[in-house]
């Protein structure tokens, strides 16, 4: 745990570097009301002994964190750090404590912080947010009743979407908020004046050509891709993603850009990762897309593979289009061998 004296040391020195891996929920039982704990273990080790990725991203977008009691979110930080700890030590866990309540936030952030989290991100409220006033608020009501390194979340699925200044009033009212996931994705220009107002905060910007475009060499971004689904689109055996971030990181630019164009024809894209096509200009995490993906490659899922509500069914229609585009791409069944996947079926 990074306590929030030291929190702004810590980004500074690179705390926040690697992938970091988004989880999905793995739901079981009558309707999802149940998880599937075993499967939720092994997309841990497929992800931090099989792939080497360094850091997790948990209870966010892709878990379905809206649909989760307090107590299984409780629950799916602990098996994250137990399962990811014992094969790397030196994972970092970045728990979302993001929910409609204050209240439930402090007590999310809280739980992460005396069980293993490096950080706790918070996403903005979802609803009768009062700007960015209300999100300084916020955020000041859960740092004085814990002592963890805090970082903003900041998407256009929330309720409300703040401004770089905004966001930099944020950081300097609440000192233990060093980092932030720029996660709106139709402009690049909160990061550029967050950047000039606020220069000692980390900055994820999730429009990944700003990093071909140097703006990591220019301090602008940090290291870290702090959460997102890289686990689906490489394997054991073919570690593109990793090596294409390994380029960016040492300075390699062009190779870089030439590595990312020889292999992201063959990622397996959909509109509906991002989109649900009953409300348009809404970015959603559609948990059961990425379910499908996930079993494509060959990861277990539960015996439930969709979402809970308020999401809808992806029908079969959809189903058989998201596999295909993983089949087509050359990814089925790759995480069948993996020592996550192997291992798990050795103990059943």
């Amino acid at each position: 745990m990074v306590a929030a004296r030291d929190a702004q040391q810590w980004v500074k020195d690179g705390g926040l570097h690697g992938i970091g891996d988004s989880l999905f929920t793995p739901f079981s039982g009558k309707d999802g009301d149940d998880i599937d704990w075993d499967a939720y273990r092994v997309l841990i080790r497929y992800c931090i002994g099989d792939l080497g990725h360094n850091m997790l991203w948990l209870t966010s977008g892709c878990a379905e964190w809206w649909a989760l009691t307090l107590d299984e979110r409780k629950r799916l930080l602990e098996v994250a750090v137990e399962e990811a700890r014992a094969i790397n030590p030196a994972v970092v866990i970045q728990a979302c404590t993001t929910a409609e309540c204050a209240k439930d936030v402090a007590e999310l952030t809280l739980h992460a912080q005396e069980n293993g989290a490096d950080i706790a991100f918070i996403q903005t409220p979802t609803m009768e947010v009062h700007g960015g006033e209300g999100v300084k608020r916020f955020f000041q009501y859960v740092a004085d009743r814990t002592d963890i390194a805090l970082g903003m979340f900041n998407s256009n699925s929330s309720g409300y979407v703040m401004t770089g200044e905004e966001m930099a009033a944020v950081h300097h009212a609440v000192p233990a908020v060093v980092a932030v996931k720029e996660g709106v994705m139709d402009s690049t220009v909160n990061t550029t004046v967050l950047h000039a107002l606020a220069p000692d905060i980390a900055i994820w910007e999730c429009d990944t050509l700003v990093y071909e475009a140097g703006w990591l060499q220019q301090g602008i971004v940090c290291s870290g891709q702090l959460g997102n689904i890289a686990w689906l689109y490489e394997s054991a055996d073919n570690k593109w993603f990793s090596a294409y971030w390994q380029l960016i990181w040492d300075g390699k630019l062009d190779e870089a850009r030439a590595h990312r164009g020889a292999n992201v024809g063959g990622m397996p894209l959909s509109p509906k990762f991002g989109e649900f096509p009953g409300r348009p200009g809404y970015l959603t995490h559609w948990g059961e897309v990425v379910k499908v993906a996930a079993s494509t490659i060959g990861l277990p899922v539960g015996d439930y593979p969709y979402s809970r509500p308020p999401q809808a069914r992806l029908g079969e229609a959809g189903r058989k289009e998201i596999a295909d585009l993983f089949v087509a791409a050359g990814l089925e069944g790759k995480a069948l061998t993996s020592s996550a996947v192997t291992g798990a079926l050795e103990s059943a």
